[in-house]
């Protein structure tokens, strides 16, 4: 995680007022990106760093937020602080997103065919052996076969590159 400090704590800079105590943050992301480590939940490590980050420092300027007085003219430009999409997430999203993508494509034709329409497309098994003229076994069969080759797609390209999503 130490790679990624440098682009975190500018990140943060440009986010969150100098107020904020950066290494805290920095820190308290570190020790729950190694608590989930050791449990196995992490799989986009430097996503959830950032995110974690982020809510941190969300949850400081929540406190201190409360303990000021209200003005008494809002101000909207704290809403585009909680709203807006964070760049970081929309990556690691379409990096996901291309990885899956990618494991989709490396099915073979007919397990990639009943994959799409049912986990793009919405349809029931009953509708993609119908429409394909295979039995509802075969669908789930091969439904089960596409979850696993994808799986074990997502799990190799993460190990030869290492733990940086």
């Amino acid at each position: 995680m130490q790679p990624h400090e440098p682009l975190l704590r500018a990140w943060l800079r440009s986010r969150f007022p100098a107020e904020c105590d950066f290494d805290d943050i920095i820190q308290e992301s570190y020790l729950r990106v190694l608590r989930a480590h050791e449990r196995g939940l992490l799989q986009s490590p430097k996503a959830f760093l950032f995110a974690i980050a982020r809510n941190r420092a969300l949850d400081l300027l929540r406190r201190r937020k409360t303990a000021q007085p209200v003005p008494l003219v809002e101000n909207g430009a704290d809403d585009v602080l909680y709203d807006a999409d964070d760049v970081v997430e929309t990556v690691a999203r379409n990096q996901e997103l291309k990885f899956l993508t990618q494991a989709i494509q490396s099915l073979p034709d007919r397990c990639r065919q009943v994959f799409t329409l049912r986990k793009v497309y919405g349809m029931s098994q009953a509708e993609i052996a119908q429409k394909l003229g295979i039995s509802e076994h075969t669908v789930s069969a091969q439904l089960t076969i596409g979850v696993h080759k994808c799986t074990e797609f997502m799990a190799r390209y993460r190990q030869e590159k290492g733990p940086r999503p």
